[in-house]
């Protein structure tokens, strides 16, 4: 518990020296670490290591918001027909 107060009276340093409020920081380090989470994936899924759902459950998103990001980020995925 002692670290998590640390890290509170860490942001609350670093809001009153920067012109960001708390919440705009945390948002910003949720931002990151979610897509450092996405980038380790990513390179599990380039190899064939680790399957779409496995990595849809670890980041807690949609299997579309995944494939959203595959294609923004210029990864061949298989698409399959609807019909």
């Amino acid at each position: 518990m002692s670290s998590l107060k640390n890290i509170k009276s860490e942001i609350d340093t670093y809001a009153n020296d920067s012109n960001f409020t708390e919440l705009q920081i945390v948002e910003k380090l949720e931002k990151h670490y979610f897509n450092k989470k996405v980038n380790e994936n990513l390179k599990l899924y380039k190899k064939g290591k680790k399957k779409v759902s496995e990595i849809t459950k670890d980041l807690k998103i949609s299997p579309r918001k995944f494939y959203a990001i595959l294609e923004q980020k210029k990864i061949a995925h298989k698409k399959y027909n609807k019909d």
